[in-house]
């Protein structure tokens, strides 16, 4: 039996919602083995960040060392970075080890608005990290933050996915959480040759903290899984619609989502 492994670069969430804890949780629902490299300390709960306090250097670069050393991941995600220093030392490290199924997470902004990624590191996750993406998953106001372009239609988003895959993405999908169109929302996937819409119903909740770590964990999994990119967003996008669709309703404000709705919906259907 062949075990698929994906390592999980981010910071950690004490709520539990996003991050690393919400990466974890989404790679043991979808039955792949979890790793992480925890990048900084974050203090906070569904209210909002409390704290930020970044992991030295050398002890991120020990973890990523100690990961490739015995236990290589098949599919890698990086989400909070928070720094250029940070940004370039896992750029270095993923083009050291030969890791290929890069799934890059732009983290910028904490739902309650607070800042995740400094303004400096904006050009290294540019220069340093895309190019080494094989997929990258902005929503709209990270992608904005990304290619300078303002998104207010389709079309817009459009232009964002090929300016990103000029940067050297092999592929971008650009969610449409914020954007969402009448009652469906609808992420649009960019090969570098043809464009893919996946839609799905909006839901009209407070309780979307994690979104965007749970997704692009969901594609990382599937991608470590051996799965094709079409299949691989197709069950990320199934699983945060459920995630989102089944809150836990916990907290005082931006509630986490349900990581564990997807493998109950689909032992419910067998």
């Amino acid at each position: 039996m062949t075990i698929g492994k994906a390592l999980t670069i981010a910071g950690s969430d004490s709520g539990g919602g996003a991050g690393i804890q919400a990466d974890l949780k989404t790679f043991q629902e979808l039955d792949v083995y979890g790793m992480s490299v925890i990048t900084a300390v974050t203090s906070q709960n569904t209210l909002g960040v409390h704290g930020v306090y970044p992991v030295p250097i050398e002890g991120v670069i020990s973890q990523l060392d100690a990961i490739a050393e015995d236990l290589s991941p098949n599919a890698v995600k990086t989400g909070m970075l928070f720094n250029q220093e940070i940004i370039q030392i896992v750029s270095n490290k993923v083009q050291k080890h030969g890791w290929e199924k890069i799934v890059v997470d732009p983290v910028m902004i904490a739902k309650g608005g607070h800042p995740l990624l400094e303004e400096s590191a904006i050009n290294a996750l540019i220069n340093d990290l895309i190019p080494l993406s094989f997929i990258v998953t902005p929503n709209i106001p990270e992608a904005e933050a990304i290619t300078g372009i303002e998104i207010k239609s389709f079309d817009d988003r459009k232009e964002a996915a090929k300016k990103i895959c000029q940067m050297g993405a092999k592929h971008v999908i650009i969610k449409g959480g914020h954007q969402p169109s009448g009652s469906e929302i609808i992420d649009l996937l960019f090969d570098g040759h043809d464009f893919y819409e996946f839609k799905g119903n909006y839901v009209n909740t407070k309780h979307t903290h994690g979104t965007g770590c749970t997704f692009s964990a969901a594609l990382t999994a599937e991608l470590a899984k051996g799965k094709d990119v079409i299949e691989a967003v197709k069950t990320a996008k199934e699983f945060i619609h459920l995630a989102v669709e089944n809150a836990l309703g916990i907290g005082g404000g931006h509630g986490p989502t349900n990581h564990w709705a997807y493998k109950r919906n689909l032992a419910a259907s067998k």
